[in-house]
């Protein structure tokens, strides 16, 4: 299969069964979305929606926040992974806010990254929600699920060489939609360890059902 075609039918099933994909992270504020995704590095969606209710309670602003202590923040984020060096990220984060950008969350990759915490996917990722720019953030289910399926070749070793790979091939009125599709699959049906093949909609195009799993039902007929 030709990789336009692989990606027309990636696309195809997409808008037609989750037209309108969204983070799984709650927040009410492009700074609260940024809080989040600070916060969610190797750490599941789950979890931080339990911890920022309380964390936004407490600090609603950057301003509140850029004000704490990192201890402080520190005794509402030690249930996540990686709470004290999150602390800090989160405290600086708020600082250079109010400092550089008036409290306003940049709106450009190279001033979002200037911000402790903050690297390409959170940038990407911000930019998507918050601004509609046509990102790719690949974290690792865009990784693993788009080299699965085929849209990214596996000479793509790193998330900048699959980003490239997908938005080359992505429409821009697609690009942030495909940003969730591709981690909503992996989070529920393309499983790192043990994916659900047998109930994956997405079989009949995918390169790793073909090779290890297709073939190995064949062996056995």
């Amino acid at each position: 299969m030709q990789k336009k075609e692989r990606f027309r039918r990636f696309l195809d099933y997409f808008t037609q069964h989750y037209p309108e994909p969204k983070t799984e992270l709650h927040f009410s504020s492009p700074y609260e979305l940024l809080v989040a995704v600070i916060l969610s590095a190797q750490c599941t969606d789950k979890r931080i929606n339990q911890v920022t209710p309380a964390l936004f309670a407490r600090f609603p602003e950057p301003e509140s926040l850029a004000a704490a202590s990192v201890e402080e923040v520190l005794s509402y984020i030690k249930s996540v992974s990686y709470p004290n060096n999150k602390a800090k990220h989160l405290v600086g984060m708020a600082r250079l806010l109010m400092e550089r950008f008036e409290g306003e969350i940049p709106s450009t990759v190279d001033e979002l990254q200037t911000l402790p915490g903050v690297g390409r996917k959170t940038a990407h990722v911000i930019l998507s929600i918050v601004y509609n720019q046509p990102t790719m953030a690949v974290d690792t289910h865009v990784f693993r699920v788009s080299h699965r399926l085929g849209l990214a070749p596996l000479t793509a070793t790193t998330p900048l060489a699959v980003e490239k790979a997908l938005v080359a091939h992505i429409p821009k009125e697609y690009v942030y939609k495909s940003h969730h599709w591709l981690i909503l699959h992996g989070r529920y049906v393309c499983l790192a360890r043990s994916p659900k093949c047998e109930v994956c909609d997405l079989r009949d195009f995918c390169k790793y059902y073909e090779k290890s799993v297709k073939v190995g039902v064949q062996s056995l007929e």
